[in-house]
């Protein structure tokens, strides 16, 4: 049993990371949250589950029915649409961000030192950010999960096993790695972009970000043009 729980574990987590595709949707929004950067990935995971056992569940009943391979092949043009989308976002952001003013501050014994504040706009602005981040990488995520229905291949190996509970276990284990994979990565990817912006290096903060948005628009047009 513990078995079937870890091959399903490093099943899902091979599958996430080896698609570029998931890792194109979560890195400039991973980015752009910094230390917050794992609920996006989190969020991601579990808009993945609910997509892939949304489009298994209508292959197993509805297959004579419902035209699967076709809403497939739409799911996955768009979610190449979306890629573009998100990486021309993060290159809106890059390059639209409203700069910070500085103000002298003088104390009692005479020293004086510069303090730095964001504008209104953009403080009050990063609560909001991040709610769009999540959001839009839970729908991303969802999209992924509907996107393919080779993605119920993978829960095939359900139907052999001899008892339900080893069935149940195996689906339970792909669910956390799933979870576990895209977590892990967009936690990495967050806080190697707080680090370089605590480090004092715009340069090098607005370079990952690019980077970030650029790996999303080119896997995007590779995968819109894969799909026709």
């Amino acid at each position: 049993m513990i078995t079937t729980l870890f091959s399903a574990i490093l099943a899902s987590i091979l599958h996430v990371i080896s698609g570029p595709d998931h890792l194109a949707a979560v890195t400039p929004l991973a980015i752009s949250s910094q230390k917050k950067g794992w609920k996006v990935g989190l969020v991601w995971g579990f808009g993945h589950l609910i997509g892939m056992l949304l489009i298994g569940v209508l292959f197993l009943l509805f297959k004579e029915v419902i035209p699967i391979e076709t809403i497939s092949g739409y799911s996955e043009q768009l979610v190449a649409i979306v890629l573009i989308i998100v990486g021309l976002w993060a290159f809106y952001r890059i390059f639209n961000e409203k700069k910070k003013y500085s103000q002298p501050h003088t104390h009692s014994d005479g020293h004086t030192h510069i303090h730095s504040y964001e504008s209104d706009s953009e403080h009050h602005s990063h609560k909001k950010e991040m709610k769009q981040n999540i959001l839009s990488s839970l729908s991303i995520g969802f999209l992924h999960g509907l996107a393919g229905v080779a993605h119920f291949i993978l829960l095939l190996p359900v139907l052999a096993f001899e008892t339900k509970l080893e069935g149940v276990q195996y689906i339970i284990g792909f669910a956390i790695g799933t979870v576990l994979a895209m977590t892990a990565y967009a936690f990495i990817l967050g806080n190697i972009a707080r680090y370089s912006k605590k480090a004092n290096d715009p340069i090098f903060f607005k370079g990952i970000r690019f980077a970030g948005g650029l790996f999303a628009i080119v896997i995007g047009i590779y995968w819109l043009y894969l799909t026709f």
